[in-house]
């Protein structure tokens, strides 16, 4: 048996430089008090609002002025060598560039509802699903999120927070996966799935 050697990849995402526009204010602070491996918290304040995520004492976050338009910031780890913070670093900076895009634009992440008698409603501030189960599905809204339902069989999720708006479309989502004999089902953004051929008697 032969080993192939490798050399050490560097973070392609979390080396790259990360512009964001000049309305836009980033702030590094200390938690006080630390929770756990999480020493430093990043805040990102836009026109639409306010994010913070803690960050893992490894994680260096560098702010830089550029000019008066824009400015930019570079993410960086204490070890690269190391699978777990190197790992971090591409994720780290992801996610930063999310909140930037969050604040300053917002997410719109539409779903489909496809089936017979499918179809989405508001009651009591809750997102109700008729998915072809015995009872309606009832799910709490989370915060800062905004459901719009523009006809019955789909619903339109906007938010600021990628990560809350892309786990409650899940949340949405498995009460009825899209299923490939049929195609029915909940779909998110894009999402399509390719049709199977039932069993041939």
């Amino acid at each position: 048996m032969s080993f192939k050697a490798t050399a050490l990849r560097l973070s392609n995402v979390g080396k790259k430089m990360l512009k964001y526009p000049g309305q836009v204010q980033i702030t590094v602070t200390k938690l006080d008090p630390p929770f756990k491996h999480f020493t430093n918290q990043v805040t990102v304040k836009g026109e639409k609002g306010e994010l913070q995520l803690p960050l893992e004492s490894f994680v260096k976050i560098d702010l830089q002025q550029d000019d008066g338009v824009k400015k930019q910031l570079s993410v960086s780890v204490e070890d690269p060598k190391q699978k777990k913070q190197r790992s971090m670093w591409g994720t780290a900076r992801r996610l930063i560039e999310n909140m930037v895009t969050g604040v300053s634009d917002g997410f719109v992440l539409p779903i489909k509802l496809v089936g017979v008698g499918y179809r989405a409603l508001m009651e009591n501030n809750q997102l109700s699903l008729r998915v072809g189960r015995s009872h309606p599905v009832l799910l709490d809204i989370p915060q800062n999120v905004t459901v719009l339902i523009p006809t019955p069989q789909r619903i339109i999720l906007q938010g600021i927070d990628w990560q809350v708006l892309t786990q409650f479309a899940a949340n949405i989502r498995k009460w009825r996966k899209p299923e490939p004999y049929n195609q029915k089902g909940i779909f998110v953004g894009d999402e399509t799935i390719k049709k199977k051929e039932g069993k041939k008697r």
